[in-house]
């Protein structure tokens, strides 16, 4: 075939062709997958990080600012303590999400559980953006029910997916 053969040749539209080749190496993890990683995630998180935080954090509090944490406890402000817990929260799922994802490579302890693992449309790593865009779109009202469409909010917004590993 000559040069200008060559050149008049029509090329597959890239967003095709890539999107054949990515089904072709990875195949989505399931629902029942997901919801594993889910469970563990989240019993990890509301268990065992936030009595370890939060143990942390009324330490500090009590040193640091003393009348405050008196108040909290016999005065009974149970704002204040609500306002506490959910910032504790809050620092916890930005924290191990982001951190878990980006650098242990796409994996937390339910992905690790379930044997799958997050990574980008294209099939590369996650970047630390990639990351937080997906720990911020989890913390989005009733995301957690998007869990039941055939892709969550937190993989369609982030152009993410989760892929069985083994």
């Amino acid at each position: 075939m000559s040069e200008q053969e060559e050149l008049n040749q029509p090329t597959p539209e890239p967003g095709l062709f890539d999107d054949y080749l990515s089904q072709q190496q990875y195949t989505e993890a399931t629902m029942g997958q997901r919801f594993v990683n889910y469970l563990v995630d989240n019993l990890l998180m509301r268990f065992a990080l936030s009595y370890l935080t939060g143990t942390i954090v009324g330490a500090l509090l009590g040193i640091l600012f003393p009348e405050y944490m008196s108040r909290i406890i016999y005065e009974q402000t149970s704002f204040d303590l609500l306002l506490m817990a959910f910032a504790v929260g809050v620092v916890n799922y930005l924290f191990y999400y982001t951190i878990c994802e980006k650098v242990f490579r796409g994996y937390t302890l339910g992905k690790l559980v379930s044997g799958t693992r997050a990574i980008r449309e294209d099939g590369g790593e996650l970047t630390f953006k990639d990351a937080i865009l997906r720990t911020l779109s989890r913390m989005v009202p009733f995301e957690p029910l998007s869990g039941f469409s055939p892709r969550p909010w937190h993989d369609s917004w982030t152009k993410t997916i989760v892929i069985k590993a083994r």
